[in-house]
């Protein structure tokens, strides 16, 4: 997989020159097999044209079973020692089929301004060729720092200088030995791997990466380094699907107070993992977390400000802990997702969570899409009721249900909204304002402003059939109704984008109001279900833009 890394490298360069001081993992042949391609023994013998295809020359890797090879520790601290100009810059590096990142760092001399008396190391991440430039940039950040970490470790103790004597002498060591046998039998990594701290904490950072995607690394014992690989972390929880910072910036961009948050894991092992010096905002707004609550309702609760509420959920979602929905309540409707997968260890999960039910029974009760209100029973029990809710609760958490709301599109026919063209009246047409009212059009009037802050058109209008021709046999049609889709419509709330409960947020009207008038001009408005834009990157790759 493009996203695990290769290798993670440490060189240094001072005033002695550049040397590879540790990498993992390591190969005991770095050099290329030579069976690996077909040569002739002999360069003067002449190709036969039956034998040109066998005479091609292999093609060039430097990955060997998931691991680099072929590339010398010379050849490698040549490359990535740079000069003093590049430090504090980003490294790239393409070679063949593998990509090399990192963040070149520089320690500046305790004797003044002599730059070759200066130190400068790199870490560096071995990836693939074709990893995402997502990717790379996650990597060049992780980089920076353990670059930043080791600067300042050394400036508070010489933890590097120490570190990188002690990897030195073992690799003169390991050579000097080697000259004298035949064949050194031992890797001179692996015994720096036993000594140094330092050797320990890079494998751990490598190792972490390849299973978890989360890095929580001491360095030292004493400054802590925290990095999240999102293309990662998000897999723990669906196989396969690749999440991009970019894309998880799109879903907090179009985060609303209406939105709610969903935990992934319990609160209280959430609580337990987090550090010492996690925010306090944080673990509050964990202890009062509700699945039914919004983030307008949480803030409140929490006494924190709706932008800090914004910037923690932002946090735990780009740390896999969290993901956003719309707060549970009896008018939402769920449908089974188009791409749930359903493994034997998730049934298991199901079964232990709730015995004596069947996950795919539970699931094909959602096959259509199936409000809450439905699954519940008003002659049940309080504890069905909450059974209910957790089952769906679960269900959301591993993205098996998936959330339809109902958008509105206007679609006005013979029998509906008059046209500017058809009237020759002196009164007010729907796409043209009087001089008195010249300010306000449908197309220029923002959306989300108070009510109050709105003109209100009803001053200039006389005459209902001014507005609107409607025709309904089935129900009477007030004044007050048509006045409300006039305002709905001039808000450009029925374009198809806004689904019932941002239009219920952003007005203060409540659902009954909206479904009535959803039924009485049903001839006009075309109503849809689908996924919410915002959150639907949680489910699929090609959600909505």
């Amino acid at each position: 997989m493009e996203i695990n890394p290769l290798s993670i490298i440490l060189v240094k360069r001072d005033s002695k020159g550049d040397r590879m001081l540790f990498r993992y993992p390591h190969m005991d042949n770095n050099k290329r097999d030579s069976n690996q391609c077909t040569k002739r023994k002999n360069p003067y013998s002449l190709i036969i044209a039956e034998d040109s295809l066998q005479s091609l020359p292999c093609p060039t890797s430097n990955i060997t079973n998931g691991n680099l090879s072929g590339l010398s520790d010379e050849v490698l601290s040549t490359l990535f020692a740079v000069k003093p100009e590049l430090c504090e810059m980003k490294f790239e590096l393409k070679l063949n089929n593998v990509r090399f990142v990192g963040h070149p760092t520089l320690i500046p001399s305790s004797r003044g301004k002599e730059v070759n008396s200066s130190m400068l190391f790199n870490v560096v991440f071995a990836l693939q060729a074709q990893a995402n430039q997502s990717v790379v940039k996650c990597y060049h950040d992780l980089s920076k720092r353990l670059g930043i970490t080791l600067r300042h470790e050394e400036k508070r103790c010489g933890f590097l200088t120490e570190e990188i004597k002690m990897m030195v002498s073992t690799l003169d060591e390991i050579a000097t030995r080697s000259e004298e046998e035949s064949e050194g039998e031992e890797s001179p990594y692996e015994l720096i791997l036993k000594k140094s701290l330092l050797a320990k904490d890079l494998k751990s950072a490598f190792d972490s990466l390849c299973n978890t995607g989360i890095v929580n690394l001491m360095i030292n014992k004493w400054t802590l380094v925290n990095f999240c690989l999102p293309q990662k972390v998000h897999q723990i929880h669906k196989k396969g699907f690749i999440m991009n910072p970019e894309m998880i910036d799109r879903c907090l961009n179009s985060l609303r107070p209406y939105h709610g948050l969903l935990l992934l894991i319990e609160p209280v092992d959430l609580l337990e993992s987090l550090p010492t010096d996690a925010s306090p905002a944080l673990r509050r707004m964990i202890q009062m977390y509700n699945p039914l609550k919004s983030l307008q309702t949480l803030a409140a609760d929490t006494d924190l400000s709706l932008a800090q509420i914004f910037q923690l959920t932002g946090h735990l979602v780009y740390w896999a802990k969290a993901t956003v929905i719309y707060p549970l309540c009896e008018s939402n409707v769920y449908v089974i997702s188009p791409d749930a997968v359903i493994s034997n260890q998730l049934m298991e999960s199901f079964i232990d969570q709730f015995p004596g039910l069947n996950l795919l029974q539970i699931l094909s009760e959602f096959s259509l899409p199936t409000s809450i209100s439905e699954k519940l029973n008003p002659l049940g029990q309080p504890q069905q009721q909450q059974q209910i809710v957790k089952i769906i609760v679960w269900l959301l958490k591993n993205r098996l249900l998936l959330q339809l709301h109902t958008y509105v599109q206007f679609m006005p026919t013979d029998h509906g909204r008059d046209s500017a063209e058809t009237r020759n009246q002196d009164g007010l047409s729907p796409n043209r304002a009087t001089e008195s009212d010249s300010s306000w059009s449908y197309n220029n009037t923002p959306k989300g402003i108070s009510s109050e802050m709105r003109i209100d058109r009803s001053i200039s209008m006389s005459k209902e059939e001014e507005i609107f021709e409607y025709r309904s046999e089935n129900f009477p049609i007030s004044s007050e109704d048509i006045m409300l889709l006039d305002k709905l419509c001039g808000l450009n709330y029925f374009d198809g984008r806004h689904h019932l409960e941002e239009i219920m947020y952003l007005e203060n009207i409540r659902r009954s109001q909206l479904l009535e008038i959803l039924e009485k001009f049903r001839n006009i408005l075309i109503i849809s279900k689908h996924e919410d834009p915002a959150i639907t990157l949680f489910y699929s790759q090609h959600g909505f833009s």
